[in-house]
This record gives C-alpha cells, sequence and structure tokens, in this order.
C-alpha cells in the first residue's frame, strides 16, 4: 500500500467536523481492498471503525486517529493541495489516517495475539466527535471498545524519528468563547440616543486579560485568548451589535469552572454598565489529555529502545484535543510525533515531513504485538 499515495489523495479532499463524505468514502474503499475475513468493518455517522480479530485475545487494544479538516485555506502550492476551497488539512490529520490504514494492514497481514481496534473518528476540531462516539460505543457496540486506546499527533516542532510523551497531564481543558454584545445602534452625529457595543465590546475585552491574572492561582495555569472582534457596519454609524470570539485553556477541570463564573460575572457587569445584552456561548469544550501512567512509561520505555526513533519525555501543553474523553473513560495514551516543518500547526503552509509514513506504522505495530 502506498501510503505517500493515500495521504496525498486525503490531503486533496479535506471536510470539517461531520461532513467527511469523501473522507469516509474514501478511507472505506481502500480498507475494503484489504482482506476481510478477519475484519469487521462499521460506519458510524462520517467515521468508521475496523475492529481486527486476533489469533488468542484476552483484550482489545485500540488505535484513533481524527479525519476532519479545517476551514483554512491552503497556501502551500503543493501539486496535491486541497480541492475544497477553503479548507486544509492543516493539522495533520491526512498524516493520521495514512498511518491508521498502514498500521491496520500490518494487523491483518500479521495477526496479533490480541484484538484490534481502529478508530476512524471525526469532528475533532469541532464540534467534537470523541465524547459521542465513545457514548455509541458503550451503549450500543461494547464489543467494539478497547481495553486500552492510542494516539498520535503530529508535531511540526520536532525532527523527524522523534516521539514525545509523558504520563499524566498532557494537553489541557479547553472550551471555545462566543461573546455577543446587543445594544442599540444609531448615527454618528447622535451617539447620546443609542448603546455603543464596540465602545462595550472594547471594555469588555480589557477586562478579560484581568480574568486569569487576578482570579488564578500563580502556581496554576490558564489562558483566556480572544482571537476575533468585530463589530459595526460603517464609519458614522455607531454599532448595535458586537462579537467576540476567543478560547479557554486551563490545567484542570476546577479552574476551567473558575474562568467562566468570573467570565460571566464580567460580562454582567457589561450589561449593568453599558445598558446591553451579552450572551455567551462556551461552542465545544474537550477534556484535558491525561495519560495512562502506566502507559506512558511502557511505550516511552519500547521507542527508547526502537532503532532510529528519539524517544523525548515532553512538558504538557496548552493545546487542545478530545482524545481528553477517553483519557477520562479508559487507558489511553497520546504522543507527538515529529514530523519537522517550518509552520506549525493549523498553519496555512504546514507541509509535514512524509518520511513519518515510512516507519511509523511497522513502529506502531510491534509496541500492540508487546501488548
Amino acid at each position: 500500500m502506498d501510503l505517500i499515495q493515500i495521504r496525498r489523495e486525503l490531503h486533496e479532499i479535506p471536510e470539517i467536523g461531520f461532513k467527511e463524505v469523501k473522507t469516509q468514502s474514501y478511507l472505506k474503499d481502500i480498507i475494503l481492498q484489504m482482506p476481510s475475513d478477519r475484519i469487521e468493518l462499521v460506519e458510524w455517522r462520517t467515521g468508521l471503525v475496523v475492529k481486527v480479530k486476533g489469533q488468542s485475545p484476552e483484550k482489545t487494544i485500540g488505535w484513533r486517529t481524527d479525519i476532519d479538516g479545517l476551514p483554512i485555506r491552503e497556501e502551500t502550492g503543493l501539486p496535491f493541495a486541497s480541492r475544497h476551497e477553503g479548507y486544509m488539512h492543516a493539522c495533520g490529520h491526512d498524516i493520521h489516517m495514512a498511518i491508521a490504514l498502514g498500521l491496520l494492514e500490518q494487523l491483518i497481514e500479521h495477526p496479533l495475539a490480541n484484538d484490534a481496534v481502529i478508530l476512524f473518528q471525526p469532528a475533532e476540531e469541532g464540534p467534537g466527535g470523541a465524547e459521542p462516539l465513545l457514548a455509541w460505543l458503550e451503549q450500543e457496540r461494547p464489543d467494539l471498545m478497547p481495553d486500552e486506546l492510542f494516539a498520535l499527533h503530529i508535531a511540526p516542532e520536532l525532527p523527524l524519528g522523534t516521539v514525545a510523551t509523558k504520563p499524566g497531564l498532557l494537553f489541557a481543558n479547553t472550551s471555545e468563547l462566543f461573546i455577543d454584545l446587543h445594544g442599540k445602534g444609531g448615527h454618528a452625529a447622535f451617539p447620546h440616543q443609542t448603546r455603543d457595543m464596540a465602545v462595550a465590546a472594547a471594555a469588555l475585552l480589557m477586562q478579560l486579560q484581568t480574568v486569569v491574572s487576578r482570579n488564578i492561582d500563580p502556581m496554576d495555569s490558564a489562558v483566556v485568548t480572544v482571537g476575533k472582534m468585530s463589530a459595526g457596519t460603517v464609519q458614522n454609524i455607531i454599532a448595535e451589535r458586537a462579537r467576540l470570539e476567543g478560547t479557554i485553556r486551563t490545567l484542570t477541570p476546577e479552574s476551567m469552572e473558575s474562568v467562566k463564573q468570573r467570565i460571566e460575572a464580567l460580562c454582567s457587569s457589561i450589561e449593568t454598565g453599558y445598558e446591553c445584552q451579552v450572551s455567551i456561548d462556551y461552542g465545544a469544550n474537550y477534556r484535558q489529555v491525561d495519560n495512562n501512567e502506566q502507559l506512558a512509561e511502557s511505550f516511552l520505555r519500547y521507542a527508547q529502545d526502537a532503532s532510529g526513533i528519539q524517544a523525548v519525555r515532553s512538558k504538557a501543553a496548552m493545546t487542545g484535543e478530545d482524545f481528553g474523553y477517553f483519557t477520562e473513560r479508559l487507558p489511553s495514551l497520546m504522543f507527538w510525533a515529529g514530523v519537522g516543518s517550518d509552520y506549525g500547526l493549523h498553519h496555512a503552509k504546514l507541509i509535514p515531513d512524509e518520511g513519518i509514513l515510512v516507519y511509523m506504522p511497522k513502529f506502531l505495530y510491534n509496541y500492540f504485538k508487546k501488548r
């Protein structure tokens, strides 16, 4: 199987969460070309679950890959750039899918003792596919539920051949943040007859900068970032509406709750002070990725002894990943895998090193054999 060609074909058809129709069809076509006597293929929404029967199973080992793209206009100039205008695999999920297919091929051609299951999960970037997929597995298909689960995420800043992880907290709790303000618009010449939401939004934006610095223990850590602010229509009309869009990141669920409570208090004060209505939408909320300590240590020992691999103990990051819903429910591990790119995740010019496709499936298969 030519994983580089497969990755490039997947790269051309990025689709956002729960709209991965072409992606699902492509993956299904590839999988159905493999020997089918030992596998069960099940569709779940726009994703897939594939179970591979072991020779004398005592447990089920799982691998999860995400399959969605991002609403980003690609600027790589690659001959296999996205054919879906305004969308791109800017987070490496095309690489993730190709690795999963390579691992599946290994599992079929060289049977393990244990069963294995591969989850091709939609909507990691939003609105979140892990939580409903997990609920479906638990309630409808417990026979497909893994006893332990693994996943990787490409790391552009790490060189090819490097894997990095740690026991315990790896990624943060995350929440989207959308705040809408509604006042009273009017002509710029008569400001006393209006309730200016550009001013109200600016005041709220500045107040949000105090949430972490004055409400979170300095020995803890959190982030409140507003990445987009919009208000008004033209230069001589006072804005009736405004909108702030941002993100919240914390290292504990308790800090997330504290941050949200403070944001809600600030929004309430803006309503009173600027005589307006303020609504908050937290969008997609992801649990922290909390690696199982035993699995993390086992994986790091294996990686340290693997030929051509550099294993690194990483630090926790404020990155968000809905894999945290799995780490909350069953023994799980996520790790970074270096792809040596000049541009980072979610960048329009991200070009991961495809060399990872040469060694990663076999590296993972050999680890699965030891489980």
